[in-house]
């Protein structure tokens, strides 16, 4: 009997995680890249963690989810290289970009613009002993839960503490508001006192927040810097964080051993790749023609200076447009997550009277099997050209593959690619992305047994926006639910109801339409509407 070859063994992998015939997958494989044959995010992470753990081969995230042929970028791989260790405890190191750009913003918009909470409503008795066990194991597990970051003659740095447990505050009383909603009210709490919580001079900026609920029910809060943690971060840290406690109240030993830390994982690596310039080149020919903003104030007045004060709106979905969304993204061949993407688009585009438009897309930076499990600032906000044309399938495969193709180039700083665009820096709103997307749903399911718990996740919001507007898919497959940020100065509340009703419209127009049917066909542009782009040079 023959051997399997690597890309072959990678191949069965692949066909495994994205649940097709693996007889099948090759001939699709070899001209068709993953997102199109049915992968997204969570299956490619589920790929490369089995190539690294069964195979012991690396697979570049960003390139699986990228343009190219599944079959290239399978047979690219290459194997697991041997972990770097990191500079010493204690050891002044450079900052990360990602730590770089959320200092700055930090400084220029207050410790709101860069604060984030993510809960965990708790039902069932909490054991305090315990969950303070599982924290001091956390810190001892990621450098990144020890970072503290100082001023320096020339700009900020960064140092690693050798022992630092995360801190558990308890809140005796989150206040009021929230409209009678309690997790509401605490999350407000918690906001306004983000400066505090997460301002200590000497200390990571971060810290747990456990208050009580009703009917002996809690809620834990997460609450972090963009300079240490970004949204995938946070959901593995609290995988991690039940699953240890699971262990702690059934007295099994903890997970102890050190994890690799942004710089051991190769962080530096992927900031670094090799073309930056020229990739940004690249990239910005094939942006060129779409609009460098979309103006959703609808031609009134903008601040001179993008104000980040923001409101939020939930959106609701029921469970019958939630599988008629899943089942429109089989037949396609694409993620549920880009039939969303594409009703976002649209909804968007018919509002401001557009064709063609860039919405940004929160995308991982994790190139390694290690930096999957290593909690860093990683995340970028990338730019994807949605073209509304041709047929719903047809719209709906462009769109994934401008999502795949933007992933490639997530290490690009945005800056650089402005200027290659020839737009200006202008102060009053983001550049390339005042819209935006993400898919949030495949990192955290909605509910996690530990022990005698059973946690229920909330995403707070510290009451900050960096987009005019952005849409996040919370959760999917239990109680689907949407959230919409809007920056009031910009798009009033009223306004950003009607828009969360046109992306409900665009969703059930986009799952109710024949395969051929013309997307110009779906929705007419809301009253009013008018073409409010600015072209790109």
């Amino acid at each position: 009997m023959l051997t399997p070859t690597p890309l072959e063994e990678l191949l069965d992998l692949a066909a495994d995680v994205i649940g097709c015939d693996r007889r099948a997958l090759p001939a699709g494989a070899a001209g068709s890249p993953f997102i199109t044959l049915g992968g997204g995010l969570a299956q490619a992470v589920r790929l490369q963690a089995r190539a690294g753990r069964q195979l012991g081969l690396a697979v570049d995230l960003a390139q699986l989810l990228g343009p190219a042929p599944l079959a290239d970028v399978l047979a690219r791989a290459v194997p697991v290289p041997a972990a770097v260790p990191g500079p010493p405890a204690g050891a002044v190191r450079a900052l990360l970009p990602g730590q770089r750009a959320a200092l700055a913003a930090e400084r220029a918009a207050g410790a709101g613009a860069v604060c984030r909470v993510l809960s965990a409503e708790l039902a069932g008795p909490l054991d305090a002993g315990a969950l303070r066990r599982v924290l001091a194991a956390l810190g001892a597990r990621h450098e990144g839960l020890r970072t503290v970051f100082a001023d320096a003659p020339h700009g900020p740095v960064r140092r690693v503490l050798a022992a630092c447990a995360p801190p558990l505050v308890t809140l005796e009383a989150a206040g009021t508001g929230g409209g009678g909603d309690p997790v509401a009210a605490m999350h407000g709490y918690l906001a306004a006192r983000a400066r505090q919580l997460v301002g200590r001079p000497g200390r990571p900026p971060l810290v747990f927040a456990l208050g009580r609920l009703a009917g002996g029910a809690h809620l834990l809060s997460f609450v972090y810097h963009d300079a240490v943690a970004d949204s995938w971060s946070a959901a593995l840290l609290w995988q991690e964080l039940l699953a240890d406690y699971d262990r702690a109240v059934h007295l099994r030993p903890l997970v102890r051993g050190l994890r690799p830390g942004p710089d051991t994982a190769g962080r530096a690596v992927v900031a670094a790749r090799a073309g930056g310039l020229r990739a940004a080149g690249e990239r910005a020919e094939r942006l060129r023609g779409f609009p460098a903003a979309v103006d959703l104030a609808e031609g009134a007045p903008r601040p001179a200076v993008f104000d980040v004060r923001g409101e939020r709106l939930h959106v609701g979905l029921d469970v019958r447009l939630r599988d008629a969304a899943d089942a429109t993204a089989r037949r396609a061949g694409v993620p549920h997550g880009t039939v969303l993407l594409a009703a976002w688009a649209l909804a968007v585009g018919r509002r401001a009277g557009l064709e063609r438009l860039l919405v940004g897309c929160e995308v991982p930076r994790r190139a390694t099997a290690a930096l999957l499990g290593t909690p860093a600032p990683c995340s970028a906000t990338v730019p994807v050209g949605c073209e509304l044309e041709g047929g719903v399938d047809y719209f709906l495969r462009g769109v994934a593959c401008a999502f795949s193709e933007a992933l490639g180039c997530a290490d690009l700083d945005s800056a650089e690619l402005a200027r290659e665009l020839g737009v200006r820096p202008d102060r009053s709103r983001p550049v390339l992305t005042p819209v935006t997307f993400a898919a949030r749903d495949e990192l955290l399911p909605a509910r996690v047994q530990a022990g005698d718990l059973s946690a229920r996740f909330h995403h707070g919001h510290a009451g900050a926006v960096t987009a005019d507007a952005a849409l996040t898919v919370l959760r999917w497959r239990e109680d689907p639910l949407l959230r919409l940020e809007f920056a009031p100065a910009v798009l009033s509340r009223s306004r950003a109801v009607r828009l969360a009703g046109e992306v409900r419209g665009a969703l059930a127009a986009l799952t109710a339409a024949s395969p051929h049917t013309p997307v110009e066909d779906l929705l007419p542009a809301p009253a009013g509407a008018r073409d409010l782009a600015l072209p790109l040079s």
